[in-house]
């Protein structure tokens, strides 16, 4: 073989074995159940905002007794064993025999949610044998509101097998994913509030500074406008006083003091000015 072609040889290999690689890294993602035409944003929305949970395993240990003891495995949009292209998004473990089944697959997943919860269904798992009249087995994962925690308490609640159809086992945990936006915007009255203070501040700062460094104001006269704070407050303690008073303005006082009409006339009017000069 030429150089050429022995490079051009080494150079397709390389290539093919990068794809490869680019493949298996690529985990595959949740698939909402139906063509990908007929998701709404609010599906997609809900999945991306389950993205910060994807790189998380969760694992809870079930017993029963000697022969019913799983280990169920839990990811978030994700295979638990990408190795095997399963699609397996949550799988049941016999702990005895090793033996592993497929509870849910992520590439037939069913998303919504409310106020503070996420349900997530993961559809299609391997088939019940005598239970649920032999129909695939489905994942229904409740994730509820708890703030400050990325994800806890992964725990099995239920298995619902005993009924003809519509099987489910479910499953619950936190996470503050699953809670609302919280509303950092300021009310009307609080923007007023804030307005009015920060105005006050300035004028009381600025008025200061001018009447100190421009004016040359000294003690009570550098407050800004004294005058005129003076004048209103004097008013308002007359208008205090006008309205709090308790008993008329013109009342008599309780106590009069002696006075020069209750000593009564002199004995003798003073008629000096008729003596002779």
């Amino acid at each position: 073989m030429s150089p050429p072609c022995h490079t051009s040889a080494l150079l397709l290999v390389f290539v093919a074995l990068a794809v490869a690689g680019a493949e298996k890294s690529e985990e595959r993602s949740c698939d909402v159940v139906g063509d990908e035409s007929s998701e709404s944003q609010m599906e997609r929305a809900l999945l991306k905002k389950l993205e910060p949970l994807s790189h998380m395993r969760f694992n809870v240990t079930v017993e029963k007794g000697k022969t019913e003891n799983y280990i169920y495995s839990f990811r978030v949009c994700r295979e638990i064993n990408s190795t095997l292209h399963d699609f397996g998004g949550l799988v049941q473990t016999n702990i005895q025999s090793g033996k592993t089944t497929v509870i849910g697959r992520i590439n037939e997943t069913q998303v919504f949610n409310g106020s503070d919860w996420i349900m997530l269904i993961y559809k299609g798992g391997d088939s019940y044998g005598s239970h649920c009249s032999g129909e695939k087995r489905r994942a229904v994962i409740m994730i509820s509101c708890k703030r400050g925690v990325t994800a806890s308490s992964f725990s099995i609640i239920s298995e619902e097998r005993e009924k003809e159809q519509e099987c489910f086992y479910l499953f619950e945990m936190d996470s503050s994913v699953a809670c609302p936006a919280e509303n950092s915007h300021l009310s009307v009255g609080s923007i007023l509030l804030i307005t009015f203070v920060s105005l006050i501040a300035v004028y009381i700062i600025g008025g200061f500074l001018y009447q100190r460094l421009v004016v040359g104001a000294k003690g009570m006269e550098q407050i800004p406008h004294f005058a005129f704070w003076q004048d209103l407050g004097n008013l308002v303690a007359d208008g205090c006083d006008f309205v709090c008073r308790s008993k008329p303005r013109n009342a008599p006082a309780t106590y009069r003091g002696v006075g020069d009409d209750q000593l009564g006339e002199e004995s003798e009017e003073r008629d000096d000015h008729l003596l002779p000069m």
